[in-house]
């Protein structure tokens, strides 16, 4: 018996449907994400913002981008939408996320030893409209203080 991912079980009943070969390839939410990222990144680098890291991790969360423009080092978050029904890009990036992103940024700023410089948070919306993305940055999307996260 040959065990099968779920993805490889779609992938055959959606073969046995007609529909197999006009469906783009699955990529996963990582390469969506990777692929957004990767078009949020072009935008800025032709904005005039020079890259300093991507995808900086730590156990609070995740920066998609971290950027210098005009000696300012911008976090920058990337929100992707394929269409309007799910809302738009900028409306996922809520208080509490952007309370892990400040809480994330603290702790690259102290890792890399980097405190008093000066800094901001942006936001990349890209929106999928008939097939083609469309990318709008938005600089300084917001800022502190956060509060603190409520505990039940």
């Amino acid at each position: 018996m040959v065990l099968r991912t779920p993805l490889e079980y779609i992938r055959d009943a959606l073969a046995k449907l007609g529909r197999g070969d006009d469906l783009p390839e699955w990529e996963g939410l990582r390469g969506v994400g990777q692929r957004g990222e990767t078009l949020a990144i072009d935008a800025l680098v032709e904005a005039g913002y020079e890259i300093v890291e991507r995808n900086f991790r730590t156990p609070i969360g995740e920066i998609d981008v971290i950027a210098r423009e005009k000696g300012v080092l911008c976090f920058v978050e990337v929100k992707w939408r394929r269409d309007q029904n799910m809302g738009y890009p900028t409306e996922a990036v809520t208080r509490e996320k952007q309370r892990r992103l400040a809480r994330t940024a603290e702790w690259y700023l102290a890792k890399r030893k980097k405190f008093g410089s000066a800094t901001r948070f942006d936001v990349v919306a890209i929106l999928e409209e008939n097939g083609i993305p469309r990318i709008e940055i938005l600089r300084d999307a917001f800022s502190g203080p956060f509060p603190r996260r409520r505990r039940f």
